[in-house]
């Protein structure tokens, strides 16, 4: 069930995002931020959501407020960003932002909050990922402000899926249910991710699907395009040290010749040679022997993605594990048909049969069959082409996951007005 408009002109939003490092543009390190993501840091991809819903929030006539950790001394207390969002930066400068060093500044985090929102009173919190959500939840205490709760990714979807959860696991386990509990609406980005909630104790009234958007100005099928000869080229964007994923890719390409593969993310090409997951996966491409097919480009600035995306006869996107399915949004959005694990997020944003093509994780003869089948019909890929740009258009633009996420702040001003 879709849901219903909410018209609350003007209101007052709060976004909190402890780990933001780069609203203001200011440059931060990779090693600042702990995790690794496809074409960058988890936390720039992170960041790259924030700063999309803020704009399209506030250019729905809204005032956006971001409150952040200050991760360096020289950051102003206060900085318009865009029009109608600004960013404040609370607390004292932290060297680093992994996860156990969030947790341990949200104490001197949450009592500046405290303060600024008991002088300027928010309509909605909305906090994003588990730690801004125990500082929020603190903030407001006593407040009587409504706090939305986005995790992002969970703790107990990473572990099943062996993923890293960061150096604070037990503490994250323990007060992820918590928090989701305490919360008066919480923010799903995936209808796995909306499962999990509920089996985590979570009321499934209080849980809202929307899930992440993908710019559609940025990300479109025309536009430039990157060089490539006359064979097939496939596209992935990922994590070098996500094994499961791309050795179960690599083992796909021996049983599709003369394909080619272009490899995207890990550290820059010239720097790729020190990187233990790109040496790894060079080994093993010879060994199967698609060293010929296989390219590996390094880390793909925001600017030549589209390009590379536009380029591909598919985009493959067969990680374990993904909460927000950017890849598989971008390249879609670009016209790219998808073949994507089904699981997570790809689930829902790639129509199996419509806009591109869902397989079990881990079977890579029959990802390579697949893989053939669409090359093998030109047809068939155009169609899913055109159906792929339409669907990420439509369902996931920024604009509408804007009115989705501020029909949830309605839907969390009504619960905490109710509960008073």
């Amino acid at each position: 069930m879709g849901i219903p408009a909410v018209r609350r002109p003007g209101m007052k939003i709060a976004l909190v995002a402890q780990h933001a490092t780069s609203m203001s543009g200011d440059p931060v390190s990779a090693e600042t931020v702990s995790g690794s993501a496809s074409c960058g840091t988890a936390g720039s991809a992170t960041d790259s959501r924030l700063r999309e819903l803020s704009r399209s929030l506030a250019s729905n006539g809204h005032r956006v407020t971001v409150y952040a950790q200050r991760h360096s001394a020289t950051l102003p207390d206060r900085a318009e960003v865009s029009p109608g969002v600004t960013v404040e930066y609370m607390g004292a400068a932290a060297d680093k932002l992994g996860e156990s060093d969030l947790l341990a500044q949200v104490p001197a985090f949450s009592q500046p909050l405290h303060e600024r929102w008991r002088g300027e009173r928010p309509d909605v919190v909305h906090a994003l990922r588990w730690t801004s959500g125990l500082a929020s939840l603190a903030a407001a205490r006593n407040l009587r402000i409504p706090v939305v709760q986005s995790f992002d990714s969970l703790s107990v979807a990473e572990r099943r899926h062996r993923v890293a959860s960061g150096d604070a696991g037990p503490e994250r386990m323990r007060l992820e249910p918590a928090i989701g509990r305490s919360a008066n609406a919480v923010v799903a980005g995936s209808s796995d991710e909306e499962n999990d909630l509920t089996r985590l104790g979570v009321p499934r009234r209080s849980i809202r699907i929307v899930p992440w958007g993908v710019d559609t100005e940025e990300f479109t099928p025309e536009g430039p395009v990157a060089d490539r000869g006359a064979r097939p080229r496939l596209v992935t964007i990922a994590d070098l040290h996500d094994h499961d994923a791309l050795d179960s890719l690599l083992r796909a390409m021996a049983k599709v010749p003369g394909a080619e593969l272009v490899v995207a993310g890990g550290p820059p090409r010239e720097r790729l040679r020190d990187d233990l997951g790109f040496r790894r996966l060079a080994k093993l491409s010879d060994t199967l022997g698609v060293g010929g097919q296989v390219r590996f480009v390094g880390h793909v600035g925001r600017d030549a993605l589209p390009p590379l995306l536009r380029s591909a006869d598919l985009m493959v996107s067969v990680s374990d594990y993904d909460p927000s399915g950017q890849t598989a949004l971008q390249a879609m959005a670009c016209g790219t048909p998808v073949i994507a694990s089904a699981v997570g997020s790809y689930v829902d944003a790639v129509v199996d049969g419509t806009t591109g093509i869902l397989v079990p994780p881990g079977r890579p003869a029959l990802l390579a069959q697949r893989i053939r089948q669409l090359l093998a019909h030109p047809m068939m890929l155009e169609a899913f082409s055109v159906a792929a740009a339409d669907r990420a258009k439509s369902r996931y633009s920024w604009d509408r996951i804007a009115h989705e996420t501020l029909a949830v702040y309605g839907t969390a001003v009504d619960a905490a007005a109710m509960a008073a």
